[in-house]
């Protein structure tokens, strides 16, 4: 193993800009609620690792709520994770 030594200005300026990016990547999360993140199909069959054909069954059976604008379909990230939330099954102990 390597060890690097800095000197304590430059590891404290370090400090400050992983502070810093901590900071923006908190605001950002605050500023973009998942409610707000859309999703196109092929992210959303990335996210629940499903074919594109499970995810338009999802889609045709009134499963997973969709926006269609022209030929492009979108999906609300949340309302991805409530499907998640709604199918989830509890471990059961023996």
């Amino acid at each position: 193993m390597e060890i690097i030594t800095i000197e304590t200005v430059a590891y404290q300026q370090l400090l400050a800009k992983i502070d810093a990016i901590c900071n923006k990547l908190e605001e950002n999360k605050k500023s973009n609620p998942l409610s707000e993140i859309w999703l196109d199909i092929s992210d959303a069959c990335q996210l629940l690792k499903l074919s594109k054909r499970t995810l338009q069954n999802y889609r045709n059976n009134g499963s997973l709520a969709y926006s269609q604008i022209g030929g492009k379909i979108y999906f609300k990230a949340v309302d991805i994770e409530n499907h998640l939330r709604k199918h989830y099954k509890e471990a059961s102990v023996k």
